[in-house]
This record gives structure tokens, C-alpha cells and sequence, in this order.
């Protein structure tokens, strides 16, 4: 069993509730499509007091299950003014999990700045945030850790958050104390900051209990034993999310210069690409960085990094693939030490490095700076952090900052900007990011090497909503989907391990169908927020402008894919 907290933010009042079995299973993503459809959010402000603001952790959050303590953060968003689940890593799912809390919803809106606290013996405190306002993730994490000590894990709402910038996320610590994992998408951050609430703090404390402690243990064991046996999870083990662009450069699918590229290095020769994982393993270890770094407590996969410069010092944790692909190849970089410095500034502000690269590609596009230009990429993060009205129209995103300079390639779905797989190119995600109610986002379906070329829209479709289905079930149960190729393939394993902790008998089809059910309700609210077909289109110019090096353009429109998507739905 496990408490779960509805807070009144006005009133600063808290009804608890206990939840145990299916309702301990049934949590992230789904429990928030569940409550923001039960809750009639759809229509109201996304900054406004009406929409809630959820946290839930999965039900083995708490133990050393590898890749099972993600947390999941949703709301109604104000960026695409659709439904929105962003997940992240870190320890606070795993600090919530040992304080046997199931997660909590803040409702209403805080009169003054406040902060909250999940104290071990289960008090819960209000606590004045005036002294930590203004200042960069970094430092209030360091302020924050000098006050309640080490054995505590914090969410933040950076400054962006705090001026409600839509590209805003909420940043999490990792488990060396750095606010660097981010539940980054749909503008979480900039809710956070709507409702006043700076700083939520969770004490870390020890395993919570479970229905059968013995055989999850051995459950522990086992996990870690399979995925030790994935070539997959061997691969991200030694280069991280960044061996990603290799591939996606060499197809000729990763974004370059506002997606007017498919490729940012020929390397049929004997040219290298600095900004996939081979090559940053290599500068990194040469250097003395952390090439195999945990984002979470117990996880193998250990997909994360450290990157240091070269004079072996620390500059930031992680380089990932997206922020290659969107800050990186996308604004015309090509040295890792410039990407590494500016990814370091985005997760000080706390904001989407996927939104912030795309916004800043298009910023480049419409002529204010130049491709390949550092220097005035920090302009930019300069002017974020400072809050000035330019700052404030760069933090609103990429579709309003492109409309504002009547730029004709935004390359964004359902108002957020696409994630780093061209559509025209990686076919089944860029199905995934049309279809999604989540707007463009890959962690819905991502299959960026299935062989698309020339098949049919039906069976794309297919394997994207298949995909999507699982990964929505994932995304359900405080997984990470990096695990999936264990995951999903053993789900008779994972539904006994489910057992031994909350003692609940689940169906033998339960993984798809707690997805195909996930989808639904995420579907229904866009639905309900005003949403049509004709959104899962993608921008004009993905139809329009061959990719080089492919000459590829997008095949589909809306209009194909709901014709392939029903007879999947039945």
C-alpha cells in the first residue's frame, strides 16, 4: 500500500488517500490520462488554477529494479494546449517510492512562492521560497542540499519556470545531487511555476515495503541479468543515447541547420562525426569523464555521461542525443565542448533542449544569427535568463517564436517542435510524433531504424501504434523504455514481479491493453480540448522541400494515417 496526496495549493490543505494493487499498477502515464479526463481539464487555462499538475511513480519505484524508478509528471499543456505526460530519471521517483507515496496531484494556485516537503515519518510541510527565487538550478540545488542535507532528492522550477516560459521543464536530481534530469516536454515547468510552487523536496529513506520483499529481490537479480544480455543495452552501456546519431547521421536523418539537411558529416570517407557516441567516448575517456553513468538508482543500462573538457574538468551531465541532434546538428554545430558548455546552460535554466534547439534553429533561419554560431546561441540563453521581452518570446517555443518572424519552415507538431529524426527519412517515428496526443514527441513509438522505404502507410501505421501501445504501457508502470528489448519481450516476468510487490493478479494481456486504453484517454482529451485529424499533419515543408542527401520527401498527411489507424483500432 502506498499514499497518495491531492494538495490544495490556496488552502494548503492535504486529503490523503491509500491505493494498493491495480491502483498502485495503473500509474504515470496512464493514472494522469485517467485523472485529467476524469477531472474535466481539457478546456481550461493550462495556466490557469484549474489544471492539476500530477507526479506519479511506478510501482516498484523505491527498489534497485534497473529502469523502473521514472517519474511522470502531467498536465494539460500550455504549449500545445493538448494533453502531456513528461517523464524523467533521477532518484525523486525513487525517494518517493521509499516514502511508500504513490505520487500526488497539486491543484489550485499558492498566493506567495512556496515549497514543499515529504519528510521520512510522512509530515508533509509548506515552506517559503522567497530566498531561492531568480537564481539558476545549479546554485538552488546546492543552497537547498546545504540546508536539508544529502539524503534528500529536489524537483525544481528554474527561473524560465518562474516567468512561465513555455519551453520551461522541471528538473529533478540525478544521483550525484545534480537538478539535471528534466521531465522537459509540454511545458511542465512553466505549470509549476503558474501555481508558485519553487521547490519540491523528498527525503530519501529506505526500501518500501513490498508484498512478497524475497522474490522481488530475486526479481532485481534476474532483470539485471537479462538486460545484461541485450546487445542494445550493451551498446548504451558503452556510448550512451549519443551512439544514436551515428546511425541517424549516416542515414541521413538527423536535423541539421532547421531540418534543411539529413546529414551534417559525410563519413563514407575517412571524415568522423564528433558529435555521435563513438567519438565522444573517445574525447571523453581521453579526458577522464564518465562514459557509463547512471541517471538512476540501480539501473544497468547506465545510458547517461559526464562530459568533461580538456583540461579534464567537469562541464556537464548528460550530452544526449536529442540535445545532439536539436542544439547540436540542427543549429550547425560541430565541436562537442561548444554543445556540452550550452547544455549545461540549458539544464541550469531548466528548459527543454529540444525546444530551446529547435527555437534557436529558427531564430538562425530567419537571419538573426548564424548557423554554426556559439556565441550567439548564448545570446539567446542569455536574454532567456534575464527575462527580458526578447528572453520571454525565445522561452515561449519554437512554433510562436517562428510565426512571430514569419518563418516558413517550423518544424513543430501540434505546437511543439519535432523531436531529432527527420520524418522525411525515419518514417515510423515521424508517424509516431504525427499520431501521438502528446504532440511531437518520440519517446511515444520510436523505431528509427524499421526499413520504410516504400511501404505502405497501413503498415507503418501498424508498427508505430503497436509500438506505441507498449511503450505507453511503459511509460504507465515508471519504466524506462531504453529496458523495452527485456521489457516487452518478457512481460510474463514483469507481471510476477508486479505480483510479489503489490500483490495483484493481472491479466496475461495486460501490457497492450493498459496502452491501447492509455491512448485512448489521451485521445479523448485532445479530442475534448478541440484537437481534429487535420493536427497530425506535418508542417507544409516536410511535404514540400527534398532532403538531401535522400531527396526524400514526407509521404504522409493526416488524411493516410487515419485511414491505416482504424482497422488497427478494430
Amino acid at each position: 500500500m502506498r499514499q497518495y496526496h491531492t494538495i490544495d495549493l490556496a488552502q494548503r490543505s492535504i486529503n490523503t488517500e491509500t491505493l494498493k494493487g491495480d491502483s498502485l499498477v495503473r500509474a504515470g502515464r496512464y493514472h494522469i490520462a485517467k485523472t485529467l479526463n476524469d477531472m474535466g481539464v481539457a478546456k481550461v487555462d493550462p495556466l490557469g488554477p484549474d489544471n492539476p499538475l500530477i507526479f506519479s511513480a511506478g510501482p516498484l519505484a523505491g527498489t534497485n529494479f534497473s529502469n523502473a524508478n521514472r517519474l511522470s509528471v502531467g498536465c494539460k499543456s500550455p504549449l500545445t494546449g493538448g494533453i502531456k505526460e513528461a517523464n524523467a530519471g533521477g532518484n525523486f521517483a525513487f525517494a518517493l517510492g521509499q516514502l511508500e507515496i504513490a505520487g500526488f496531484t497539486l491543484t489550485g494556485q499558492s498566493d506567495d512562492w512556496v515549497m514543499i516537503y515529504f519528510k521520512k515519518g510522512g509530515d508533509v510541510e509548506f515552506l517559503d521560497a522567497k530566498d531561492y527565487m531568480g537564481e539558476g538550478n545549479f546554485k538552488t540545488a546546492e543552497r537547498l542540499h546545504e540546508r536539508f542535507g544529502k539524503k534528500i532528492s529536489i524537483g525544481l522550477c528554474s527561473l524560465v519556470g518562474e516567468y512561465q516560459g513555455l519551453m520551461a521543464g522541471i528538473a529533478f536530481s540525478d544521483v550525484d545531487m545534480r537538478p539535471s534530469r528534466l521531465a522537459a516536454r509540454g511545458g511542465v515547468g512553466a505549470v509549476m511555476g503558474s501555481k508558485k510552487v519553487k521547490a519540491i523536496i523528498a527525503d530519501l529513506d529506505r526500501m518500501p515495503s513490498m508484498h512478497d520483499r524475497k522474490q522481488v529481490m530475486q526479481a532485481v537479480k534476474s532483470y539485471r541479468k537479462q538486460l545484461e544480455e541485450q546487445p542494445a543495452i550493451r551498446t548504451f552501456q558503452e556510448q550512451g543515447t549519443a551512439a544514436v546519431g551515428d546511425y541517424t547521421n549516416t542515414v541521413g536523418g538527423i536535423p541539421v541547420r532547421n531540418f534543411s539537411h539529413g546529414q551534417a558529416t559525410d563519413t563514407s570517407g575517412e571524415e568522423r562525426f564528433k558529435l555521435g557516441g563513438d567519438y565522444l567516448r573517445e574525447l571523453n575517456l581521453s579526458r577522464g569523464g564518465d562514459t557509463t553513468h547512471a541517471c538512476m538508482p540501480g539501473c544497468i543500462i547506465q545510458c547517461s555521461n559526464v562530459y568533461h573538457d580538456k583540461d579534464g574538468n567537469e562541464v556537464v551531465s548528460p550530452v544526449e542525443y536529442e540535445t545532439i541532434g536539436l542544439m547540436g546538428t540542427n543549429c550547425g554545430l560541430e565541436d562537442p565542448d561548444d554543445l556540452a558548455a550550452l547544455n549545461w546552460e540549458a539544464n541550469d535554466l531548466g528548459v527543454d533542449t529540444i525546444e530551446l534547439g529547435a527555437t534557436i534553429g529558427v531564430l538562425m533561419d530567419a537571419g538573426k544569427g548564424s548557423f554554426g554560431d556559439p556565441s550567439y546561441m548564448k545570446s539567446v540563453v542569455d536574454e532567456m535568463r534575464a527575462g527580458s521581452d526578447e528572453g520571454r518570446l525565445y522561452a515561449s517555443g519554437t512554433q510562436r517564436v517562428g510565426e512571430a518572424l514569419d518563418v516558413s519552415r517550423i518544424p513543430v507538431i501540434k505546437g511543439q517542435a519535432i523531436s531529432a529524426y527527420d520524418p522525411r527519412v525515419i518514417e515510423v517515428t515521424g508517424i509516431s510524433m504525427q499520431m501521438t496526443a502528446q504532440g511531437a514527441d518520440h519517446t511515444a513509438g520510436n523505431l528509427p531504424q524499421y526499413d520504410s522505404k516504400g511501404k505502405p502507410a497501413a503498415e507503418l501505421v501498424e508498427a508505430s501504434l503497436d509500438l506505441q501501445a507498449l511503450c505507453a504501457t511503459t511509460d504507465s508502470l515508471g519504466f524506462c523504455i531504453f529496458g523495452r528489448s527485456v521489457t516487452l519481450t518478457q512481460q510474463d516476468f514483469i507481471l510476477q514481479a508486479l505480483k510479489d510487490a503489490v500483490d495483484v493478479e493481472l491479466p496475461a494481456d495486460f501490457f497492450p491493453a493498459l496502452g491501447r486504453e492509455t491512448l485512448e484517454l489521451e485521445h479523448q482529451f485532445n479530442r475534448d480540448a478541440g484537437f481534429t485529424d487535420k493536427d497530425d499533419d506535418l508542417p507544409e515543408f516536410f511535404y514540400e522541400e527534398e532532403l538531401a542527401p535522400s531527396n526524400q520527401k514526407a509521404r504522409f498527411r493526416a488524411s493516410d494515417l487515419k485511414s491505416a489507424t482504424e482497422s488497427w483500432w478494430g
